[in-house]
């Protein structure tokens, strides 16, 4: 057996997801049934029990959403700790690459996150409603999101089994640092058009929530998200780290660097997690989502103040930037 798959971090992250993928289980053969036989409209006894077990499979989907949102984290904690048995790492970048399944992994995880999220947006509206408009559309909603869990798991699997903890593997400065003088920020961008666009897009996308814009909304943050972590990697995690050729984004959750890195990619990802939701749902149902958008504009702001005041308070200290 691989000796990762027997470190106590791993062993515990593995068992979670298996429990969790099997309430996702039962609550999707009940789903099937419910999808099946579901009618509103009907009075009788087979219907007051299938709205038994929906309440059954809602608990089922707000216990796993909640679950879900912390093993990410330990996730991220579970790979860091590994670090220091993989030769040559010195942070999670360099586990997490250990293999071809580790980025897959990290990205089935963020989309799950999201999906559950909306699924949560319409569960609450759905409850409010009291006549269940969107249930059908939840509960395919859950569909993809049980598909989804099932192939995480076995990625998570995969990519415990196949590190090898006798191979070296590249390190965060090679993964990240600009070998050869080649330029690793996209289109082309050197880091004065990658500063202008990334304030610009927060701009822009602000402008969109407060204007109601919202294909506009969505755009921006797809954009805002890919434009914002090449910022942070590649200029804002460098003040972090006080060292100008120092790329990365996982030595940041650390405890050397005060765990920043949790609350820089949280109110990063969560914001326009909360930003996208409330697009999908103004355009789908038609209403207002004031609340998300702006528990969305108020995480991204607290993002971007807090990468512009690592560079600000470098400035005042030391007179000079990086």
């Amino acid at each position: 057996m691989n000796e990762a798959l027997l470190n106590n971090q791993v062993i515990v992250y593995i068992l979670s997801e298996s429990i969790l993928l099997g309430l996702l289980f039962i609550a999707f053969v009940i789903t099937a049934g419910m999808l099946k036989s579901w009618d509103f409209g009907s009075f009788s006894q087979k219907q007051f029990t299938l709205e038994r077990r929906a309440y059954l499979v809602m608990t089922i989907l707000i216990f796993v959403f909640a679950v879900k949102f912390f093993l990410v984290l330990y996730f991220v904690f579970a790979i860091d700790n590994l670090s220091v048995l993989v030769p040559k790492t010195m942070c999670a970048a360099g586990v997490i690459s250990a293999n071809d399944y580790g980025m897959y992994l990290l990205f089935f995880k963020l989309v799950i996150l999201f999906f559950l999220l909306l699924w949560m947006a319409l569960n609450r509206y759905d409850l409010q409603a009291r006549d269940y408009p969107v249930f059908r559309v939840k509960s395919w909603l859950f569909v993809l999101i049980f598909i989804m869990v099932a192939v995480e798991m076995w990625l998570g699997l995969a990519y415990f089994s196949h590190i090898d903890m006798l191979e070296p593997v590249n390190c965060c400065s090679t993964l990240y640092g600009q070998l050869e003088g080649a330029n690793p920020l996209p289109l082309g961008l050197d880091i004065t058009k990658l500063l202008i666009l990334f304030y610009l897009l927060f701009v822009v996308l602000a402008g969109a929530m407060f204007s109601a814009q919202k294909i506009l909304s969505i755009v921006a943050s797809i954009l805002f998200v890919v434009i914002a972590y090449y910022a942070v990697v590649y200029f804002f995690g460098t003040y972090v780290y006080e060292l100008p050729t120092h790329n990365c984004p996982f030595c940041m959750l650390q405890k050397e660097y005060y765990f920043v890195g949790y609350l820089l990619w949280g109110t990063l990802f969560i914001g326009v997690y909360l930003s996208l939701v409330s697009s999908v749902m103004e355009i789908y149902l038609k209403i207002e989502r004031r609340k998300e958008k702006m528990a969305a504009l108020i995480l991204l702001s607290i993002f971007v103040l807090l990468c512009t005041a690592y560079v600000g308070v470098y400035y005042l200290r030391n007179g000079v930037f990086l």
